[in-house]
């Protein structure tokens, strides 16, 4: 199975799940992404890459004038029109695909938004180069996902605990190396909030389907791993712990 088919599976089948979860349907980077909509963008058109559940076309739907939520999972898609036909957001679309290859006109959308889903790419700079082609002129975009750490240790176990429990899973991008593939996509981009994201362990691989001996892997790493690795992510006893997040707001540079 290639990595798309991988993506797509792997999303396909958890799609319910990740519209229910709470660490999907909540949290302050919604508030956001709201908060942002709400004061500037009535007419904008917005692109939400990788939707997954929706939560952030959902946020957004309605101060715009549309929001096309574009997934690799036909089964998240559905999800999205199901949810947002019962919430009344009729200023969704959704539309499949992956986020290398947008089916757009050049010049499309004014926005383009994106919550944890980046760390599935294929091919971030390429998706970017999409992301800058699709964008007006002055487009902006604002990404919000997990974060890589500066520091190699933690970085590497965190990677590791990742695609331990979603064989999907690419990689958590550093600050640095999100800035770096943003301006060689010609934007200009900051890093505009970062926080600590709690996980419970149980909900968390039990949301992604993980299989017993991966949840066990996970487990015994955690458990193994140096107590300074602890002490960064906050493990706990029964293995919940915490994700570095960050939000990035770009300008398409004309």
């Amino acid at each position: 199975m290639k990595h798309h088919e991988q993506v797509a599976d792997a999303f396909g089948s958890t799609a319910a799940a990740y519209l229910t979860s709470q660490v999907h349907a909540t949290g302050a980077d919604l508030q956001n992404l709201t908060a942002t909509f709400a004061a500037t963008c009535g007419n904008a058109t917005v692109l939400d890459m990788g939707c997954g559940a929706g939560h952030a076309s959902f946020a957004v739907a309605p101060h715009v004038k549309e929001v096309v939520a574009y997934d690799i999972a036909p089964p998240m898609l559905a999800t999205v029109e199901a949810a947002a036909k019962e919430r009344g957001l009729t200023t969704i679309r959704t539309q499949q695909g992956a986020a290398e290859t947008l089916p757009f006109a050049d010049a499309s959308f004014d926005w383009a938004i994106s919550r944890m889903s980046a760390h599935h790419w294929r091919d971030v700079p390429k998706a970017l180069g999409e992301v800058r082609r699709v964008l007006k002129p002055g487009g902006r975009l604002k990404f919000i996902d997990i974060a890589g750490i500066d520091d190699p240790l933690y970085d590497t176990h965190i990677q590791a605990i990742e695609v331990l429990r979603d064989a999907s899973h690419i990689r958590d991008y550093r600050a640095d190396e999100w800035i770096a593939m943003l301006d060689a996509a010609g934007f200009d981009a900051r890093v505009t909030e970062r926080w600590r994201l709690p996980l419970e362990f149980e909900s968390w691989v039990t949301r992604m389907r993980t299989p017993a001996e991966r949840v066990t892997a996970i487990q015994s790493m955690w458990k193994n791993a140096p107590e300074e690795v602890r002490q960064y992510f906050g493990v706990k006893e029964d293995c919940s712990f915490e994700l570095d997040a960050l939000m990035i707001e770009a300008k398409r540079r004309d």
